[in-house]
């Protein structure tokens, strides 16, 4: 019998081709109700902290440098109060084999398809992780497939996403580009159904387990280095993975009082899945059309329940126009020596100006970078962008509207962040936790839960309910 193909039916089989493709039963941490058990289904990974820098160690993963950005932290005194001025610094993760902090992903991902025995591994992404993914299954002698959303109905590729693809080719990857649109997921789907291969999502407890030895190594470089934890890591936030793996780690090293903030790019306004507005943008990860629908609702990933959960860790979370990330870009590059790419820079521009509220002996750190050349340089970026349009000028930040124009800052003093309301994503997070099951009534569990996953309390939670006349 002919297995139906359409649209309709293989989302339909979406739960037994998960469920065969990454290898867990997540049924098993569903309560029936609003809960899920988090932390059951992180345990799944199978492996402990040391294992997995274990196995990322015989790939050459982690153990990344530290830099003091001493040059970029004199700038920001010099436009900070008198004693204010915290010391900036930078972990290199474009050291890793794929030139950022994914492949901490990528390796636990791959070892573990190899260990269960797949042929092969499959990532939908248009960024970093494709290439980790296909450098790690190459090591693996694994095959590997990414799918990925390139290109708008006119068959014009981003630059970013475009020099991605060449990366992911050259560690021997099929590459299968797609227009924007849901074709991604349904497309991912078949794939995974065809080959029996295994889904290397960025969103199970394999990747983001990864990502703890990342803020494990922090915490105990910097015990040995400056003889105490940072004060303040920002992360660059996108789908959740990078801040949620990074704050896990530190918990575990016991930095509990490490301040975590978040930090996208504003892309408010524009719609990432419009066709029109696909190539308006000159961000393709780190952005808010990420960063905001992923930390409201984070089972809209690849998996039944995704792993990487930001609210529960994320103490504060900021967002700067495009055109002060370009300009952070040139800042480093001329002033450290650091050629690197948007992705870590994101941080970097809440990083400087952060500093300049915190004290001169505190330390903060951005935890990331990865690397640039190619279409993730500035120079194509920007030519794109007025190729779409977009108009790119020097003046002030808060003036820039995505899809219209790109500000690159006069001068240091113009840079600028906005504080998100984290109590309003909170909110948004509960109502679709609620509208996901349909529930009309919360058990304790079901709070307890919200509770943890939202970082409140119970009378928050309580409230939210209480407005969406759900009963407890």
């Amino acid at each position: 019998m002919t297995r139906d193909m359409s649209y309709d039916a293989v989302m339909a089989r979406r739960p037994e081709i998960m469920k065969k493709a990454v290898g867990i039963d997540y049924e098993m941490f569903e309560s029936g109700s609003i809960a899920f058990d988090y932390e059951k289904m992180m345990r799944e990974t199978g492996y402990s902290l040391q294992e997995i820098e274990e196995i990322q160690g015989r790939t050459g993963v982690g153990n990344t440098p530290v830099f003091e950005l001493r040059n970029l932290t004199e700038l920001a005194r010099k436009f900070a109060p008198k004693g204010k001025g915290a010391r900036i610094f930078v972990k290199d993760e474009a050291g890793n084999p794929s030139g950022s902090f994914k492949a901490r992903r990528a390796a636990t991902a791959c070892y573990h398809a190899k260990k269960l025995g797949y042929k092969g591994v499959i990532a939908a992404t248009s960024g970093n992780y494709g290439a980790a993914v296909a450098s790690q299954a190459a090591m693996q002698g694994l095959k590997c497939i990414i799918v990925q959303e390139c290109y708008d109905s006119r068959g014009v590729g981003q630059p970013e996403i475009i020099e991605k693809a060449r990366a992911c080719e050259a560690y021997g990857a099929e590459v299968v580009q797609l227009t924007v649109g849901p074709e991604l997921f349904y497309t991912f789907l078949v794939l995974l159904e065809e080959t029996g291969y295994f889904n290397a999502s960025l969103y199970s407890p394999f990747g983001i387990a990864g990502v703890e030895t990342l803020g494990y190594e922090l915490s105990m470089e910097f015990r040995e280095r400056e003889g105490k934890d940072p004060d303040v890591v920002v992360i660059t936030n996108a789908g959740g993975g990078n801040l949620t793996g990074t704050a896990r780690g530190l918990i575990k090293a016991g930095a509990t009082n490490t301040q975590i903030v978040g930090a996208s790019v504003s892309l408010q306004g524009l719609h990432m899945a419009s066709d029109t507005q696909f190539n308006k943008k000159s961000f393709t990860t780190g952005h808010t059309g990420f960063g905001i629908p992923f930390a409201t609702w984070p089972d809209r990933s690849d998996v039944p329940r995704s792993a990487a959960r930001p609210l529960r860790y994320i103490d504060r979370y900021v967002t700067m126009n495009q055109g002060t990330v370009f300009y952070m870009t040139e800042l480093l590059a001329q002033l450290e020596g650091l050629e690197r790419g948007p992705a870590g820079n994101t941080a970097l521009s809440a990083a400087f100006k952060l500093a300049q509220e915190m004290d001169e002996d505190q330390i903060i750190v951005v935890q990331e970078t990865e690397y640039t050349g190619a279409g993730k340089h500035i120079n194509p970026q920007l030519t794109f962008a007025k190729e779409n349009g977009i108009e790119v000028i020097i003046g002030d930040p808060a003036d820039e509207i995505p899809g219209k124009n790109i500000i690159l800052p006069k001068d240091p003093s113009y840079i600028k962040l906005q504080e998100l309301d984290l109590n309003k994503t909170r909110r948004s997070y509960i109502r679709n936790a609620v509208d996901h099951v349909k529930a009309t009534k919360a058990t304790k569990e079901d709070i307890d839960f919200l509770v943890e996953d939202t970082r409140s309390n119970a009378e928050f939670v309580k409230s939210v309910l209480d407005e969406l006349g759900i009963s407890y």
